[in-house]
């Protein structure tokens, strides 16, 4: 079974209901992983969104921010969240695939403007956060099997995954901490980074464009903060990977844009 896996910061499921329609029918994912709900479990648009065809459905959220929902045309199992680096955050959601894949969408936080641990609480967290993504990851074992996982992890861990290397290194996403932690993410599993499998690291990738920039085209000064990685068990079934930048130029669109990749579960 091929299926096509997408992994979105939709920044408010209800305000961007109508990007999701789009997006459903125009890039067709079989799985559609949210993050920054920004909703409640009980006004959770669950019927709005089984009628894009979406009768799978699997969702941890809050009033007004953070929040993570899994949306698939196939069945889910074995739902379950993990509270995150001791936080109450709805920050977690993972299911079973048929075929005894797990998927695993994580929201990790933003993480504030200063980069210092002790003036910054949410740079603290942030990072806590990633070291507690590790120690789950470890704990899976030598042999993990056929995991997913993604989602927004905001960081940009590649000197090309930024508009700037040299300019970015003090601003929160692509500190030397921040990326020092998800790189011991990646090596604890051998995780595969889907999207750099698909396109080289002397290129630059992005799937984030601030708000703040009036033309994000002209400028580009873009991150690529969201990440679809796999165990090496299901590298050798990649068959693709898009990150649909047209997205941005969406009404009402979100600051970043969904990844995704095809693969042979």
């Amino acid at each position: 079974m091929t299926l096509r896996i997408a992994s979105w910061n939709i920044n408010s499921v209800r305000i961007r209901l109508e990007l999701i329609q789009r997006l459903s029918t125009e890039a067709h994912p079989d799985i559609l992983c949210l993050q920054e709900t920004k909703v409640e479990d009980a006004l959770f648009p669950l019927e709005a969104l089984k009628a894009l065809g979406y009768p799978h459905i699997e969702f941890s959220g809050q009033k007004g921010y953070n929040g993570v929902a899994i949306l698939s045309k196939v069945p889910l199992s074995k739902p379950h969240s993990m509270p995150m680096a001791g936080s109450d955050h709805k920050r977690h959601i993972a299911v079973s695939l048929p075929g005894g894949a797990q998927l695993h969408n994580f929201y990790v936080p933003a993480g504030g403007d200063i980069p210092d641990p002790v003036q910054n609480p949410a740079y603290d967290f942030k990072l806590r956060f990633v070291e507690h993504m590790t120690q789950w990851s470890e704990s899976l074992g030598k042999k993990p099997g056929k995991v997913i996982i993604l989602g927004d992890f905001n960081i940009a861990p590649l000197p090309e995954d930024v508009w700037s290397h040299k300019q970015l290194l003090s601003v929160v996403s692509h500190t030397p901490a921040e990326v020092e932690r998800l790189d011991a993410l990646k090596t604890s599993q051998n995780w595969c980074d889907v999207g750099r499998h698909f396109v080289p690291e002397t290129e630059k990738l992005y799937s984030w464009w601030s708000y703040r920039n009036r033309d994000w085209r002209k400028s580009n000064r873009g991150r690529r903060l969201d990440h679809i990685w796999v165990t090496p068990a299901l590298q050798k079934h990649l068959h693709g990977f898009t990150i649909i930048s047209d997205c941005r130029d969406w009404v009402s669109p979100s600051d970043h844009v969904p990844v995704m990749m095809d693969i042979d579960l």
